[in-house]
């Protein structure tokens, strides 16, 4: 009995050092075969670094988009959309849905349908895919909004009815 003990022990310890050491070697390998990692980020709308681009022509003089993550073109992108205080963001959609915190000014937003909403700093918007709807600027400085994009980035403009 004492030698068969000695020997499961053996094969106990045996089994441990082969597991072990394949799941080091494996780790490692992991490890090597593991892609360059993409690095944390962090941005404020007031950087100097952010690297604003022009709005579609329809909207208001002097609206600008910072890209903060992502490519406008592809899926899962993310902005700073400046618009100048007391201007006017005319009825458009956007073929994403789009999920905002409003960073700066007041922005007051309607969807087609709902009622007119006044966002404030730190406020959260959900927008639906293709749901319409438009915004103003009311406050004395730029109204500054983080729009997380699903689906590239877009904004068509609603061609108005009035003749």
């Amino acid at each position: 009995m004492c030698y068969q003990t000695q020997i499961y022990r053996l094969l106990q310890a045996a089994l441990l050092s082969v597991l072990l050491l394949s799941m080091g070697l494996f780790g490692s390998f992991a490890q090597a075969q593991a892609p360059d990692q993409e690095q944390a980020t962090t941005q404020t709308a007031d950087d100097p670094q952010l690297q604003w681009g022009p709005c579609p022509p329809f909207l208001p003089k002097g609206c600008g988009i910072a890209v903060l993550h992502g490519d406008p073109a592809k899926h899962n992108v993310d902005i700073f959309f400046k618009v100048p205080a007391k201007s006017t963001i005319p009825l458009h959609w956007h073929t994403s849905a789009e999920r905002m915190v409003l960073v700066a000014g007041e922005l007051h937003v309607t969807y087609a349908g709902q009622k007119k909403a006044v966002l404030k700093p730190g406020s959260y918007a959900y927008g639906p895919a293709k749901r319409p709807h438009d915004g103003y600027c009311a406050s004395k400085v730029p109204c500054v909004l983080f729009i997380a994009f699903e689906s590239p980035l877009d904004a068509v403009p609603v061609e108005s009815k009035e003749t």
